[in-house]
């Protein structure tokens, strides 16, 4: 195995355009070959030095956060944790303190996880990821990225450099909740994340629910959120909601 430490942006996109596998945190890497889920690349670049992937910015068409982004960071973040509580609540979640103080929001993202709890809070919130490549550079929504358990959309050449967030709208705020069976470490059994927006008179305007653990990836719940939308956001009409929200899951055996 070769192992190679990037001291920039350009050396780590050329170093995976040939073959190198991207490490930062490693958590999930050194606990999947642990377990002989899947062995350790033949080639592996560091990019935990790469200050370009770092940072959680306001920026004019809303939030940038670096795929270096830690969620020890994530889940105490002022900005995050006021408008983007969601993804906040999610990173909360993670793993273990010594888990959440090394493990990086764009690692658990391109790890493709259907039961991974950032994923649910980013499809709500409408996040893009921007993936370069040597002379190259694309967003692709989140909900187009994960096309099966741990696989992705990107290219082999491809890096996760950031994950955007769009402005959120007036009026409108989102959580995140699992069941579990432990309190810490624990992965979810079923995870699911909403975000809301209300009219002036008080009636949901606009809804996005989105389930973990259920589906080989995370998926929208659109019967659920078409049952909420104009109604007052009171226990009367959740039923409904959950009754729906039910009937788009499709449980997972153990692909979790």
């Amino acid at each position: 195995m070769t192992f190679t430490s990037a001291a920039t942006l350009d050396e780590a996109l050329h170093a995976v355009a040939g073959g190198a596998r991207p490490v930062a945190g490693g958590s999930d890497l050194v606990v999947g070959a642990r377990q002989g889920k899947a062995p350790l690349p033949e080639a592996l670049v560091a990019i935990d030095r790469l200050q370009e992937l770092t940072g959680i910015d306001e920026t004019s068409d809303g939030v940038r956060i670096g795929a270096l982004a830690r969620h020890a960071d994530i889940e105490v973040s002022p900005l995050l944790t006021d408008r983007y509580s969601a993804l906040a609540d999610g990173s909360a979640l993670v793993g273990s303190p010594a888990t959440r103080n090394v493990g990086t929001l764009g690692g658990n993202v391109m790890n493709g996880s259907p039961a991974m709890d950032t994923g649910a809070p980013l499809v709500v919130l409408g996040a893009e990821v921007e993936l370069r490549s040597p002379g190259a550079a694309r967003r692709v929504a989140i909900e187009s990225l994960w096309t099966g358990p741990g696989k992705t959309a990107a290219g082999a050449d491809e890096l996760c450099v950031a994950i955007h967030l769009p402005p959120p709208a007036a009026g409108s705020g989102s959580a995140y909740v699992r069941l579990e069976y432990r309190r810490a470490m624990e992965i979810a059994v079923v995870g699911a994340a909403a975000h809301v927006a209300l009219a002036a008179d008080g009636t949901v305007s606009e809804c996005r629910i989105a389930l973990a653990a259920v589906a080989p990836t995370i998926i929208r719940a659109p019967l659920a959120e078409q049952a909420i939308v104009g109604s007052s956001p009171w226990l009367e009409p959740l039923a409904s909601v959950a009754a729906a929200a039910s009937e788009a899951s499709r449980p997972l055996s153990d692909l979790r």
